[in-house]
């Protein structure tokens, strides 16, 4: 008899996105002819750049050749975009990172779903909340933690609130974690940690054995130079950080794919007798069985991004995702709403008027002004009351969904 994994029945609903996707679908068979502008999923709308979309072109015209033709790649990335990678990300402010330590990869939510694989079933996990929903899911689904509770925190994780009056940051936990997830620039708060926060979690980890699953994503976003952009900017943070960037949200790669986890050489676990292990081996060992490597043409469009031409126009894109967070902030405030995010990040995190639930402003805003985002609440029970929009807009829709919002 086949039986399941037990653990995905904890799980309390569906993925958030698929459920704000299944309403507006309902909204939208319901009423044909309806503009919906849609700002709630995270997902681009500018198009690759030229210089990327010519590298693409020349990857696919290589792949039809004999001479040039690529079979399986290195399941890890090929050489050349580790190598830009490593230079231009890292080298490039300071940060040692050598190419050998970064794993090319498809997504980043892959990355950080599945980066508990290679840790042992019994470790604690701290998340923030609210958080992006895959680290408590993937959490859930491992089998580290017990049912959900009546507050809407699952048992066994440790959960680390992010509120207006700790500027979302969380405090240091005061039970150990193993694993501590942090998420800056934040999705979705779109609050950014700065060096002594970043130092002091650093600090953290080393005093408690703990690793740091930190996630960039949003990393090209930042405008304050103050700001770290890795935590690998921080002394000691190779011994206990792996980091997860993408080129989703930079680069407009959400339908082309391609993301990169970082894991240092010096990270070190331990196995039941308390002898050290190295972290990124076991990540190459999953990596090597369960993956077979990004497509070359697609490689080869991402490495276009780190030449002159390339940084330059997706500069322009990140600048335009930029100018639309400055126009909502601008226009929500003035509108009567409590803003936070979108200085360093591209995603606006509004208080709810009156009081309102989070998913009872959603509908509101489906049904009478037709503009969707995302409910806090479904990012954690600390984000019940507050409500995501996504600047990854076209600049008109952007303008004409703050029009409609000031009209409700």
């Amino acid at each position: 008899m086949a039986t399941i994994n037990e653990h995905y029945m904890k799980l309390a609903a569906g993925y958030l996105f698929p459920e704000i996707g299944r309403r507006v679908n309902e909204f939208v068979k319901a009423n044909p002819g309806i503009k919906v502008i849609r700002m709630g999923i995270g997902d681009v709308t500018q198009p690759l750049t030229p210089t990327v979309v010519k590298a693409f072109h020349e990857g696919v015209d290589e792949m039809s050749k004999a001479d040039t033709f690529k079979g399986y790649g290195p399941e890890q990335g090929y050489d050349f975009l580790r190598e830009a990678i490593a230079e231009h990300a890292y080298r490039s402010r300071g940060v040692d990172i050598p190419a050998d330590d970064i794993f090319i990869s498809d997504g980043s939510k892959c990355d950080t779903g599945n980066i508990q694989e290679i840790f042992g079933s019994d470790n604690k996990i701290a998340i923030c909340d609210p958080v992006y929903p895959v680290y408590a899911d993937t959490t859930v689904m491992s089998g580290k933690t017990g049912k959900i509770q009546a507050n809407g925190y699952y048992e066994g994780i440790i959960y680390m609130p992010c509120t207006a009056e700790n500027h979302f940051i969380p405090a240091l936990p005061a039970e150990s974690p193993d694993l501590i997830f942090l998420c800056y620039p934040n999705n979705p708060t779109g609050a950014v940690a700065t060096r002594e926060e970043l130092k002091k979690w650093v600090e953290y980890a080393r005093e408690n054995r703990s690793i740091i699953l930190f996630d960039a994503a949003y990393e090209a976003f930042i405008r304050d130079e103050s700001i770290p952009r890795s935590i690998y900017e921080i002394d000691g943070a190779k011994e206990v950080a792996i980091e997860f960037r993408s080129l989703s949200k930079t680069a407009g790669f959400t339908g082309t794919r391609l993301a990169y986890t970082v894991i240092p050489a010096e990270l070190m676990a331990f196995d039941a007798e308390d002898n050290p292990v190295q972290v990124k081996k076991l990540w190459n060992r999953r990596h090597t069985t369960k993956f077979n490597g990004v497509s070359y043409p697609v490689q080869k469009a991402a490495a276009a991004i780190f030449t002159p031409e390339g940084k330059k126009e997706v500069q322009q894109i990140i600048d335009y995702y930029m100018e639309n967070a400055s126009i909502m902030k601008k226009s929500l405030s003035e509108t009567g709403f409590t803003v936070y995010g979108g200085e360093n990040a591209p995603y606006i995190w509004v208080k709810t008027p009156n009081g309102m639930k989070s998913w009872e402003f959603f509908d509101k805003l489906l049904n009478e002004a037709n503009v969707v985002g995302t409910p806090g609440s479904g990012f954690g029970p600390s984000g019940e009351g507050y409500f995501r929009f996504s600047a990854f807009a076209n600049r008109e829709n952007v303008i004409e969904a703050m029009e409609r919002i000031r009209n409700l």
